[in-house]
């Protein structure tokens, strides 16, 4: 009897642990198979919902699969935080033109991609571009671009053409303000300085030739070595000059949501940004036609943008479910996931599968140039900040003083040099 009975209390116990083992991370699927879960941590807020829909769809498709979405404010900094503990989620929305991104990747926070099957889905080159040492640990889906929108009714009105030169460009503002109208919508104030960063580094680059030129004149040039005496940074300087003055009036104290509302409004012709400002752009409602042009070059044929990859995805070496995980970033390099999110987003894409044709004819004219040798990667993928470039840009085009600048620029780059 009391065999019976302990014979009894063990097969109950078994019975216990085993149901709650089927109440943990490994649940039961409609299959009769083991649900896998992973962590997809993105740092899109804005495209939380369409996110969510591609989710949806893959976990249909895979039902023995099932993805926790985290979208947390601040997430950047949540996300350093993770790292730094060892907490990396196992797929990642990563910016891998970031100094933070290469120093994870060096370190083996994520997996090496290179070879994986699903990388054939993308435009050729768009991963290798963020590779490290020869290997690629991320999948670059989008890209962002920096350019310049304007008001393609008032420029028709008036008989203004796209600049396709540096002197074109002159020529057009002094134009515009002969014609009574205001050429830049432009938010001039330290909290928003980020908005010309575009606009300052396309002029080292097309002024030097290029990504690796123009950071050989900033950043591995010799300490203090950018010089006011530079024919560069002469060049450099005169192209910034050409907002000075040439903003509506309260450019000074202007946020980028009054910049905005500003070029919406007709205001101003021009407005200097990255094309994610598109829709801040439309939520105003303005009663023209936008379109966009490129920074123009000194030449003809040497016009730029400047961007980088927005939705990029990683594996974390640690993850627990890597098969897992990767069967989602395979999903992320179709066009049933990212025709959804172009349809939405409108930045381009590297996955070759979607239809981009006659959509977002407002951005075209910056976004033609991506994914081809008319773009360069932010040239703070080599620096260690960005910040104070931002705010030495800002004080130039308020101030027109060199000397300030190059002192300001040297400081910046200095603390980069051996």
């Amino acid at each position: 009897m009391k065999v019976a009975k302990k014979l009894l209390v063990g097969v109950s116990l078994v019975s216990a642990v085993g149901l709650l083992a089927a109440c943990g991370n490994s649940s039961k699927s409609s299959n009769g198979g083991k649900t896998k879960e992973i962590e997809f941590f993105s740092q899109k807020k804005e495209m939380q919902p369409t996110l969510q829909k591609i989710i949806k769809d893959f976990e249909k498709e895979n039902p023995d699969i099932k993805v926790k979405f985290t979208n947390v404010p601040d997430a950047g900094k949540v996300l350093k935080t993770r790292i730094a503990s060892g907490d990396t989620p196992d797929v990642v929305n990563v910016y891998p033109q970031n100094a933070d991104f290469q120093e994870w990747a060096k370190a083996g926070v994520f997996e090496d991609l290179t070879g994986k099957d699903y990388l054939k889905n993308l435009k050729e080159g768009a991963a290798e571009t963020y590779a490290i040492n020869d290997k690629i640990y991320s999948i670059p889906l989008t890209n962002n671009a920096w350019g310049f929108f304007y008001n393609a009714d008032k420029f028709k009105e008036l008989g203004l053409e796209v600049p396709k030169t540096w002197d074109d460009f002159e020529k057009l503002v002094a134009t515009i303000k002969d014609k009574g109208e205001t050429p830049f919508a432009l938010a001039l104030t330290q909290a928003d300085s980020w908005t010309l960063n575009g606009y300052h580094q396309l002029a080292w680059a097309t002024v030097a030739g290029g990504f690796k030129a123009a950071n050989d004149e900033l950043v591995r040039s010799p300490k203090d070595g950018i010089k006011t005496s530079s024919e560069v940074f002469q060049q450099v300087t005169k192209e910034l000059d050409l907002l000075h003055g040439n903003g509506q009036k309260n450019a000074t104290g202007a946020t980028y949501d009054d910049a905005i509302a500003t070029f919406a409004k007709g205001d101003a012709l021009i407005f200097p940004n990255g094309i994610w400002a598109l829709p801040a752009i439309q939520n105003q409602h303005p009663k023209f036609e936008v379109r966009t042009f490129a920074y123009p070059g000194v030449k003809e044929g040497q016009e730029l943008t400047v961007g980088a990859a927005d939705l990029a995805l990683s594996v974390s070496n640690k993850s627990k479910n890597k098969e897992a995980a990767n069967k989602f970033m395979k999903y992320m390099t179709t066009k049933a996931a990212m025709q959804k999110y172009y349809d939405v987003d409108g930045s381009p894409t590297s996955v070759t599968a979607v239809d981009t044709k006659g959509k977002f004819e407002e951005t075209k004219g910056v976004t033609q140039y991506v994914f081809t040798d008319k773009q360069i990667v932010w040239l703070q993928k080599e620096w260690i900040s960005e910040e104070k470039f931002w705010h030495a840009t800002v004080n130039y085009v308020n101030s027109q003083k060199p000397d300030q600048l190059a002192n300001d620029l040297n400081t910046f780059f200095n603390t980069m040099k051996k």
